[in-house]
C-alpha cells in the first residue's frame, strides 16, 4: 500500500506516427515498454496506423489453430505475432483503431489485473461516450456497447527490464471501425467456430464497428480520443526516437519477422 500513483503524477507523451508494418508495430511495443521501464522514455500513449491487412496472433496461439493460411495467402493477409496474450486480431488499414499504453506499474499498484483493464481504458470509454456511443467495459478485457462488441484489450507486465530499470505495463487495445467481416471469416478459423456456436450468420453482428455507431471518419474518433486523454490525464505530442526505431527494426530482423517467432508453439 502507499505505492500507487495517479495519471497526473507523470508527464505523458502521445505518439501518433505514420503507418508501419505489423511486425514493426509488435517490435515497437516491446522496445517502448522496455524504454519506459528503464526510465529513458516517459509514460506514453501510442496510436497505431497500419500499412497492410494482417492477422496478429496472441503470444500463446498457434498459426495452425487460428488461421486458414491458404486463404490468408490468397487474400494477401500478413501474419504476425505480438508479445501479449489474448485472441487473434484481424486488421485492415483504415478499418481499425489500435493504441498502446506504456504505463508505470505504480499506476495500478493496488489493483487486481481484472480491475487494471477497466481502469486503464476508462478514458477511452469517456471519449466514445462523448461521441454518442453507449460504451462500457465487459470483463475481462472487452470494450462493448449496447449494439455489440467494439474491441478488446491485452496486457504484458515488464518488471526490471533491464535489470536496473523500473516496472511498466504494456496495455493495448484494438477496436473495430469498419471491418470487412467476410474477409475476416475466410481467414480466421476461430471466428467461424464462435459464430457457429452462437448460431450467428453474420460476423458484423458480433463486432459492431464504430463507423456505424458514430457516423464519423476514423480520424475524427482518434482525435477525440487524444483530446479526451489530454483533458483527463495531460500529455504532450511526442515521437519515436531514432534510437528506438533502430532497435525496433533490428528486432523485426532477428525476432518479430522470423518464422521461428511466427510459428512458435506455446
Amino acid at each position: 500500500m502507499g505505492l500507487a500513483t495517479t495519471w497526473r503524477d507523470f508527464e505523458w507523451q502521445i505518439v501518433h506516427e505514420p503507418a508501419f508494418s505489423p511486425e514493426l508495430h509488435a517490435a515497437l511495443d516491446e522496445v517502448l515498454s522496455e524504454e519506459v521501464a528503464a526510465g529513458r522514455r516517459p509514460p506514453t500513449l501510442r496510436i497505431w496506423e497500419w500499412d497492410t491487412t494482417a492477422v496478429v496472433l496472441g503470444v500463446f496461439q498457434s498459426v495452425r489453430n487460428e488461421v486458414d493460411e491458404e486463404a490468408a495467402q490468397r487474400l494477401g493477409v500478413t501474419l504476425t505475432r505480438r508479445i501479449t496474450g489474448g485472441g487473434a486480431m484481424f486488421i485492415e488499414a483504415g478499418s481499425i483503431i489500435t493504441y498502446s499504453l506504456y504505463a508505470p506499474g505504480s499506476l495500478v499498484a493496488d489493483m487486481s489485473i481484472a480491475d487494471s483493464y477497466a481502469f486503464l481504458d476508462d478514458w477511452v470509454l469517456k471519449a466514445l461516450q462523448s461521441l454518442g456511443v453507449a460504451a462500457f467495459y465487459k470483463p475481462l478485457n472487452d470494450i462493448s456497447s449496447d449494439r455489440g462488441k467494439i474491441g478488446g484489450a491485452a496486457q504484458k507486465r515488464f518488471s526490471n527490464v533491464p535489470a536496473d530499470g523500473g516496472k511498466t505495463i504494456l496495455h493495448h487495445v484494438t477496436m473495430a471501425y469498419d471491418m470487412d467481416a467476410g474477409k475476416m471469416m475466410q481467414v480466421l478459423r476461430i471466428g467461424r467456430e464462435k459464430l457457429s456456436d452462437k448460431g450467428t450468420t453474420s460476423a458484423a453482428k458480433r463486432v459492431d464497428p464504430l463507423r456505424s455507431q458514430t457516423g464519423l471518419p476514423r480520424e475524427a474518433i482518434i482525435e477525440r480520443m487524444k483530446e479526451t486523454f489530454v483533458q483527463l490525464h495531460g500529455g504532450t505530442p511526442g515521437y519515436i526516437t531514432p534510437e528506438e526505431m533502430v532497435e525496433a527494426v533490428a528486432r523485426v530482423e532477428h525476432k518479430f519477422g522470423t518464422r521461428d517467432w511466427l510459428y512458435r508453439l506455446p
